[in-house]
């Protein structure tokens, strides 16, 4: 290596790093396990299903007393751990990444009848740009409890089969004055209602007796003779409509992935394989997914619950009775595994390119997040990422910092700063991805492969 070459830095393309045989075929392989997680995991508790299919068949089992443990919140969060080879007090591996995405829930009453149409009301989950939800097909995913504690799944939309649901759009021809609006007038919330239905039912009475909204009266009647379900149903249910259909490669080469919700379920698939993978730790590992973090990470399910803190405290009276909790949290190393927004071709003038994630360069960390002058963030230390700096590159994986934008352009947040309370060393990593919190994100296979094994390393490490 020449002096130059030592002295200057410029991040490695994943791509230009595995390049061998073994390497491409693992890659694919990855990615096509990865592009059935997508596909079938449209909600946060479908991907808990998935984890929890998963972990107990790596022997991981309902009891924090166990050396493989797992312990689910609700069905939308989920601790899982596994004894390392040192005691917890001497420190721990931490990946927690979020399962929710951004979509539209149903709300509580959501069904209505106007123009011999049935639809739906929503209310928008997350940060979305409303005008992408518009005019595409979408799927309805959903938990229903009935008054005697029945629950019902529901789930239409995603069999080739089944029929989907969409929200209308305002033709060109009569949208002269939508086209001046900003976007924020002209696309509004309460407007994002889902085509339902149709055509009446059909009662045999004379009009006099006829009933007030036929074509709603069909829905209900439709999901009655499916799901044994009625309206007021919808008043203790969680209901979400989301992009129908499966994951796809994109491009003639199939190097780019694209799906719903890769954030942050690329970080989900990627902590859960490296969990999976990394069997003789040195420390224990922890990995967390947790729900809600796209509204604040509040609720009973989100990364500001106690939660973590409570499975932490079981786990501790059972691994290493005596210790304090206090000592263990602070000896404690995490990755706040989360996207960042890749340097869009068209787009370019809102990043700052020496620190814009790049798609295909590896995994990307953000020092911090936050926004306009780092408010709301977990600010990482350098010692942590001089550590971690060393272990990536000592195992050849490809990886680079980036921030959200340029300064003051915008910004926004993760868990990491809820794990930072506690007073151990994290940071924000992630793949890069494109088309961030729209309906069809996408991310690079490459990324993908070396995201998993930089979990890998640092679980093992």
């Amino acid at each position: 290596m020449s002096k130059k070459d030592s002295l200057e830095y410029e991040p490695k393309s994943a791509w230009d790093v595995y390049t061998s045989k073994k390497d491409i075929k693992a890659m694919d392989q990855l990615a096509d396990r990865y592009v059935d997680f997508l596909s079938r995991c449209k909600t946060e508790r479908l991907v808990m299903d998935y984890v929890r299919e998963k972990v107990q068949k790596a022997g991981f089992v309902d009891d924090l007393k166990a050396p493989l443990a797992y312990r689910f919140n609700r069905n939308k969060t989920c601790f899982l751990a596994r004894k390392g080879k040192r005691p917890l007090s001497e420190g721990f591996r931490l990946i927690g990444a979020h399962a929710d995405c951004p979509r539209l829930d149903l709300k509580q009453r959501p069904f209505y009848e106007d123009l011999d149409i049935a639809l739906a009301k929503t209310h928008y989950y997350g940060g979305i740009r409303k005008y992408q939800w518009l005019t595409i097909p979408l799927a309805l995913h959903g938990t229903v409890v009935k008054k005697d504690g029945t629950v019902v799944t529901l789930c239409i939309g995603e069999d080739p089969g089944d029929p989907v649901f969409t929200v209308t759009d305002l033709l060109p021809h009569l949208a002269y004055k939508e086209v001046v609006k900003k976007v924020e007038d002209a696309f509004e919330a309460e407007k994002l209602n889902l085509i339902m239905g149709h055509s009446p039912v059909q009662t045999g009475k004379k009009d006099d007796d006829a009933i007030v909204a036929p074509v709603k009266r069909k829905m209900l009647e439709l999901l009655n003779k499916k799901y044994g379900i009625d309206e007021a149903d919808f008043l203790s249910a969680e209901v979400q409509a989301v992009p129908a259909g499966p994951a796809r490669y994109v491009g003639l080469d199939e190097a780019v992935i694209g799906s719903y919700g890769q954030d942050d379920r690329s970080s989900v698939f990627c902590g859960l394989e490296a969990l999976l993978e990394e069997t003789q730790p040195e420390y224990a590992q922890i990995v967390l997914f947790w729900d809600k973090e796209e509204i604040g990470s509040d609720g009973a399910t989100g990364a500001k619950s106690l939660f973590f803190e409570y499975c932490m405290e079981e786990l501790l009276d059972a691994w290493e009775p005596g210790a304090r909790l206090s000592g263990v949290m602070m000896n404690g190393s995490a990755l706040s595994a989360d996207v960042s927004a890749a340097m869009d071709p068209d787009y370019k003038d809102v990043y700052e390119p020496l620190n814009a994630a790049r798609l295909g360069y590896g995994p990307c960390f953000n020092k911090f997040t936050g926004h306009r002058g780092k408010v709301g963030a977990n600010d990482a230390h350098p010692d942590f990422i001089g550590w971690l700096r060393r272990i990536f590159d000592d195992a050849g994986i490809p990886w680079h910092m980036s921030e959200l934008g340029k300064v003051d352009v915008g910004g926004g947040g993760t868990v990491a700063k809820f794990l930072a309370i506690y007073g151990m060393d994290v940071i924000d990593v992630g793949v890069p991805v494109l088309s961030m919190h729209s309906p069809f994100e996408l991310a690079a296979k490459a990324d993908i492969y070396a995201c998993t094994l930089a979990f890998r390393e640092f679980l093992k490490n």
